[in-house]
């Protein structure tokens, strides 16, 4: 370009030769091509609760002609799963099974995790390893003489024989919360000793405000673990239905409607929420507490 087309491209920008604009790809397909497998892996995850979703809403007749889309949608499903089954007794006895198993395990866990991770005393060591074999040891190994112990008590057919032993400790959140304790500087603890505060004192206004995040993880634990346990309360309430806790009534209903699919995808879905809602507003504090509690052992 010369000095008189320059001035006159300065003077005129029309006169300017016009640029080529680069078009660049959406925001939304630059997403997915970076995410590419995870959207995939979503997918794949995601398709088995829709398809238990649309079952829920088909009559008795379609879910056997393999049919995947409701025609027509019917909400009867729902309606037959609180009428022909009792679920709200079902959902009560899952909840006090879950939250007085969840109490239990951190009014004896916490002190003992504390203990293991924080004060010296002989013989420490030999009691962590007592407690992780403790915690690979099968159920069904001590079922039969824990069983007959209960039975002599007069306990069976309840949920106390699942809900007592809490008191006790619980082996995997005494691991977990052991570890979490460790990542807590012990220059916390020391200061107060310093200052007077008993070990109580120490770990109730010292640790357990900074091991809230470990603390919750473990009650999460706990709390899915018991309102999922299907092989406690079946060996322990199987003779008195109105113990029955929501895993081992699903399977029991099931059993007796297994070519009804529509009901029982909805009744699956029913028992699903709120398991699903629990984790939603605790997802913060459980994953917080899992990823902290790796960091030092």
């Amino acid at each position: 370009m010369t000095t008189m087309d320059a001035a006159t491209a300065v003077l005129d920008p029309a006169a300017a030769p016009t640029r080529r604009r680069v078009r660049r790809p959406s925001t939304v397909l630059l997403w997915i091509a970076e995410h590419a497998v995870l959207v995939v892996l979503a997918l794949l995850f995601l398709f088995p609760v829709v398809f238990v979703l649309l079952t829920s809403f088909m009559t008795s007749n379609q879910t056997l002609t393999g049919a995947l889309w409701p025609q027509p949608f019917t909400l009867g499903n729902y309606v037959r799963a609180f009428t022909e089954a009792p679920l709200l007794r079902w959902f009560g006895n899952s909840l006090l099974y879950a939250v007085l198993a969840t109490l239990f395990m951190l009014l004896s866990s916490v002190p003992a995790a504390y203990a293991l991770a924080k004060v010296r005393f002989r013989g420490s060591n030999a009691l962590f390893v007592a407690i992780i074999v403790a915690m690979l040891l099968p159920p069904q190994v001590t079922a039969v003489p824990i069983y007959v112990m209960w039975s002599q008590l007069g306990l069976t057919g309840t949920l106390w024989p699942l809900i007592l032993p809490n008191l006790l400790g619980d082996a995997f959140s005494v691991f977990l919360l052991r570890q979490f304790f460790l990542t807590i500087p012990t220059e916390y603890a020391d200061a107060a000793r310093i200052d007077g505060a008993g070990e109580f004192s120490v770990l109730w206004r010292v640790m357990l405000p900074m091991a809230r995040p470990g603390i919750a993880a473990a009650a999460i634990f706990m709390f899915f673990a018991s309102w999922n346990d299907y092989f406690g309360p079946l060996l322990y309430t199987s003779e008195n239905s109105d113990a029955w806790p929501i895993a081992y009534g699903l399977a029991s209903f099931r059993g007796a409607h297994g070519t009804d699919w529509g009901i029982t995808m909805a009744m699956t879905l029913i028992v699903t929420v709120p398991i699903v809602i629990v984790f939603f507003f605790a997802q913060r504090a459980f994953v917080e507490g899992v990823t902290l509690t790796g960091v030092k052992g």
